[in-house]
């Protein structure tokens, strides 16, 4: 939800505007200025700014040095998504038995699953083109962008011109490249990232035969599955005690329970300390293993991009992120970031959260501001089944010291999971005890993602568990367990005292 701040009071404004004399002392500001906005980086966040920006009349430049779309269409979200649908469908055939039909060793055509993934994304880049953006109104540009000054980029376009433009307002959004971690050997194996696997894969004639991939996290595990369901042999090593680290345990242990399921053979607390020879030499306990690999893939996470765009010569906080108030603006107030560059989280849909709220800081921040509410931010690993959660874990009221109050219901004795044969995981939601606001919610189990939506809307908006208990629910369907989860704290509130009198009047109701 992009919140809205109330006007500055008088002293609010003066310190407000000391802060920006500071900031731009060394620098002159110019008289006129080119545009309203410039932004630097066409993924999500970078797209989702400029569209607003266009909307509201605003003279706007999006530029753009590699492919627009960034990460999500081209490397991440939406390939991905393909490739598991793909190895979805796989793993459904050999499983055909379940369902009264005689099961099939399916015969997977390795490129023509990478061919479907490749249409995947040629069928979406018109929603991400130029010319859709063009068509908008927005001014695009292929090219490099410099901040030069706070109100200046200089863009090294693609056609050999130098171009420098005054703006009003400047949006970082340069997204986040693969982390790669310093490990001996490792430069020189060939390995591959999220970001080289696409065109790897659609050059080999059948799945990798002997995969490892260094790193439990959601991408690691999310491709660990999908190559071992469509015919690799998959070694995944995590340094962590579980994969899924950030998850609760009992979610850890299903995710890794269905990965070993798929084929994939598991090792955590095996941390990679070097790589020779065609091998991954990994540590555990004190010992060491050597895990062979014909292919490696590197599942370490996402880094920042922060250098190249000038931001050290201003002096801009860059640590791991760009560092950014409440309405994403940076040291200068002119600067903003939204996006895997600004983090916290490194979700398509918090990018493009965050963006409409900076850019709208960006064009209007004299007279109203906006800040994005990180406090309701979904997460999704695409897993079979798949994981979905938003607000606090467990794991998380425990480390913060916020009582929570757990309430659980099995897949197991959800109606449309038995129909289906997806009864597998669980849905849990914390409550503070005794009341039934939402603090957070996890569901594990088929279309989760899809399911989560609801406790998201209700944390957003402020509805509890009896509110939605007291929704009607489409019967048989995955939904309703959002339901059965308010009606089993309902159940487990009920006073007893009233429950005592309900008895009584019942049996005075007898005669």
């Amino acid at each position: 939800m992009t919140t809205p701040i109330r006007p500055q009071g008088l002293a609010s404004r003066l310190v407000a505007d000391l802060t920006r004399r500071r900031a731009h002392r060394r620098f002159t500001k110019p008289r006129r200025y080119d545009r309203n906005l410039i932004i630097i980086g066409a993924g999500a966040a970078g797209l989702t700014a400029a569209s607003v920006a266009a909307q509201a009349r605003a003279a706007v430049t999006l530029v753009e040095a590699r492919e627009m779309g960034g990460e999500c269409l081209n490397t991440g979200c939406i390939p991905s998504k393909a490739l598991i649908s793909s190895a979805r469908v796989a793993d459904t055939l050999r499983r055909a038995h379940q369902f009264g039909i005689e099961s099939v060793a399916p015969h997977v055509a390795f490129r023509k699953v990478m061919a479907r993934v490749h249409d995947t994304i040629r069928a979406l880049a018109p929603h991400d083109s130029v010319d859709r953006y063009r068509a908008m109104g927005v001014d695009v540009v292929r090219g490099t962008a410099t901040i030069a000054a706070p109100w200046t980029v200089e863009i090294a376009r693609h056609d050999g011109v130098i171009q420098r433009l005054t703006t009003r307002s400047i949006l970082i959004a340069t997204g986040a490249a693969p982390t790669v971690p310093a490990i001996p050997g490792l430069q020189d194996s060939g390995f591959l990232t999220s970001d080289t696997i696409w065109s790897a894969l659609a050059a080999m004639d059948a799945a990798p035969e002997q995969v490892v991939v260094l790193g439990g996290g959601p991408f690691g595990c999310e491709i660990s599955q999908a190559l071992a369901r469509l015919g690799s042999s998959v070694t995944l090593l995590e340094r962590d005690a579980h994969v899924l680290s950030r998850e609760d345990t009992d979610v850890s242990a299903l995710a890794r329970a269905s990965l070993e399921t798929s084929g994939v053979q598991v090792l955590t607390s095996h941390a990679a300390v070097r790589v020779e020879a065609g091998a991954v030499i990994a540590e555990h306990q004190g010992h060491q293993l050597a895990v062979p690999f014909r292919t490696l893939i590197v599942a370490a996470g996402r880094t920042a991009r922060l250098t190249g765009f000038g931001l050290e010569a201003l002096g801009v906080d860059t640590t791991s992120v760009v560092t950014t108030n409440a309405c994403l603006a940076t040291s200068f107030p002119s600067i903003f970031a939204a996006g895997d560059v600004a983090g916290p989280s490194q979700f398509t849909h918090a990018a493009g959260h965050q963006a409409s709220s900076a850019c709208l800081n960006a064009l209007f921040g004299p007279w109203v501001r906006f800040r994005a509410d990180h406090r309701v931010i979904p997460s999704v690993t695409f897993l079979d089944p798949e994981i979905a959660r938003v607000g606090l874990t467990e794991r998380d009221a425990a480390l913060q010291g916020i009582p929570v109050e757990v309430t659980r219901f099995e897949l197991a004795r959800l109606d449309r999971a038995v129909t289906d044969s997806h009864t597998a995981g669980f849905v849990k939601v914390l409550t503070p005890p005794g009341r039934d606001t939402i603090l957070g919610a996890c569901i594990v189990g088929a279309h989760a993602g899809e399911c989560l939506a609801e406790y998201v809307l209700a944390m957003t908006h402020g509805i509890g568990l009896r509110r939605i208990l007291r929704t009607v629910h489409a019967y048989p369907t995955m939904a309703e367990a959002t339901r059965l989860v308010a009606g089993r704290w309902q159940a487990n509130h009920l006073p007893a005292e009233l429950l005592r009198w309900a008895e009584r009047y019942h049996e005075w109701r007898r005669g």
